[in-house]
């Protein structure tokens, strides 16, 4: 049984959850950030290997740094979950939930900080892209690996944010230039070249392995390759240029014959808060009782990478937006404390079959797993607007039995900043769930991946229709920042629709409320997100605000 635990690796690629197998410079061993510059910069190959690790920490930041946060923000738009938050906190995730800034109409710049992080990630990468010619390069085959794990962290921030805000300047060079949104056709040509040089140049082997945990294969290329073009199909309903169905099967054919991953025994040993179980009266984890896979399991095939070190003094590593989806100032070992954000609707929960064991790893239910018997329970509910009695359990804090945060083994992390779990970007049963979508492959048919995603969860085999796999991808993926997507990109009327129907009763201030959402908002939206408003006044009127959000 692989304990739930963390190490402190080597300085700043610890941050990063990196490794030195590819590059024997210790990070330790080289001069002062201070003293670099684009001029004595950029010209060795542990230098490329500084920069990498610089762009893996700049796509970090999108969820160390302060603001709404990506995985947050997809989860509270979907049917999944209500905005939350506490009663006396703003509505900006009032008004996300509900694609409404009416419903706080002086936060005008909700996403400015992610904006911001998210230019300054693709900068980093570009830097590294734009220098690469000038770099002495030792071997042949680390060029190769450093770029392709580069060019595919650009990739993945333009992803990001071309779902969220649709309409976005593009940049593929170092650049301060002031310029007009691009058309999302143009961002997507760039996220499918960036991906498919990653597919076709790092090798079958490299970055595998647990030293290599979080580092970008080949096949973690190739699986979002699949997603990339299954969204744009679906939500711009046209075929996506430089990218095929044909060449889509083949990159999900070589994940699933390579060999290297597999599902796990059981699905609650991928999430820490619906694994690990306290011993009773001490702060550790039962080691026969637990069941956690650990971070690096043969499920996940990528993941952002998270250390408990982050502070109030500008070191930014950790998960600094997992305490917004913990119990509102509650601790029930071991669910962690947070800020009640993000409460799961009860619509949801009741699309899973009583026998399914995915639901309680999935949710906290307050009720029936003792949490409303808690000496904290009553304040708690009393300070949480659109409470249901549901919590996301897949990314909950993790607390010991004495309330300490338990993001470090000896308790002393901050339940606000050290929270270290990982998000995962792509599982195996994601890839088994795109195959079943589309048809099948030749190692695998439409119908043998979809029985074995839910033959893990104990249930029997259904035809592998459209319907069928579209339903098994929202009880599988719940609350890892694929539902609101999905249903996105099957018609922003379905995801109104979707939406729409999760409204329900909830408690506010512990009395009775409801919430309830305008479908006709949503729609105008496109399904995007508000861009701030800072930046079309910094830009002249060079940029435009989305639909619906004026």
């Amino acid at each position: 049984m692989n304990k739930f635990k963390y190490s402190i690796l080597t300085a700043g690629i610890a941050a990063m959850g990196l490794m030195t197998g590819a590059c024997s410079d210790s990070f330790l061993d080289v001069s002062s950030k201070t003293e670099s510059n684009t001029e004595n910069f950029y010209k060795t190959e542990g230098d490329a290997w500084r920069a990498l690790i610089g762009c893996y920490d700049g796509w970090r930041q999108v969820s160390s740094n302060p603001g709404i946060g990506f995985y947050v923000a997809s989860t509270v738009m979907s049917d999944e979950a209500f905005g939350g938050a506490g009663i006396g906190d703003g509505y900006n995730y009032q008004a996300i939930d509900g694609f409404d800034i009416g419903k706080s109409p002086s936060d005008q710049n909700m996403y400015e900080q992610d904006w911001k992080v998210y230019y300054a990630g693709v900068y980093r990468c570009n830097e590294l892209v734009a220098h690469e010619e000038q770099i002495a390069w030792e071997s042949e085959s680390n060029r190769a690996i450093y770029m392709g794990e580069c060019r595919a962290l650009r990739a993945l921030l333009y992803f990001d944010m071309v779902r969220l805000w649709g309409n976005i300047p593009l940049f593929l060079e170092p650049t301060s230039e002031n310029r007009e949104q691009a058309d999302p056709d143009d961002v997507y040509a760039a996220i499918v070249d960036d991906l498919k040089f990653a597919a076709d140049n790092i090798p079958d082997g490299a970055n595998l392995g647990t030293a290599n945990n979080g580092r970008i294969t080949k096949y973690a290329a190739e699986s979002l390759l699949a997603r990339v073009y299954l969204y744009y199909t679906g939500y711009y309903g046209k075929d996506l240029a430089g990218l095929t169905k044909a060449e889509v099967l083949a990159y999900l054919d070589d994940v699933v014959s390579c060999g290297q991953y597999s599902l796990v025994q059981e699905f609650k040993s991928l999430w820490p808060a619906a694994s690990l179980v306290p011993v009773e009266g001490k702060n550790e984890w039962d080691p026969e009782k637990s069941t956690y896979a650990g971070a690096a399991n043969s499920e996940f095939i990528l993941q952002m990478k998270f250390t408990p070190t982050q502070d109030y003094d500008g070191n930014n590593d950790s998960n600094r937006w997992q305490v917004l989806l913990g119990m509102r100032s509650l601790n029930f070992s071991p669910y962690g404390k947070g800020w009640g954000i993000g409460t799961a609707t009860p619509a949801y929960a009741a699309r899973y079959a009583n026998n399914d064991p995915r639901l309680a790893a999935t949710f906290i239910n307050l009720a029936s797993e003792g949490v409303a018997a808690s000496p904290d329970y009553s304040a708690s509910v009393k300070d949480w607007r659109e409470f249901t009695g549901f919590c996301n359990k897949k990314y909950s804090p993790i607390a010991f039995p004495d309330g300490l945060n338990a993001s470090r083994p000896d308790g002393s992390g901050d339940f606000q900043i050290t929270n270290s779990q990982d998000w995962v970007i792509m599982r195996y049963a994601d890839v088994l769930l795109m195959v079943a979508e589309l048809g099948g492959v030749p190692s695998m048919s439409a119908q043998d991946a979809l029985d074995a995603v839910r033959s893990r969860a104990g249930l029997p085999s259904v035809p592998a229709t459209l319907d069928n796999v579209m339903n098994e991808r929202a009880l599988e993926l719940a609350f890892e920042g694929h539902r609101y997507w999905d249903l996105l990109r099957q018609g922003v009327e379905k995801a109104a629709d979707a939406i729409a129907a999760s409204a329900g009763p909830v408690k506010t201030g512990g009395l009775d409320a409801a919430v309830s959402y305008d479908r006709a908002k949503i729609i105008a939206t496109r399904g995007l997100s508000q861009i701030p408003l800072n930046q079309i006044n910094l830009s002249n009127g060079v940029l435009h605000q989305n639909a619906g959000w004026e």
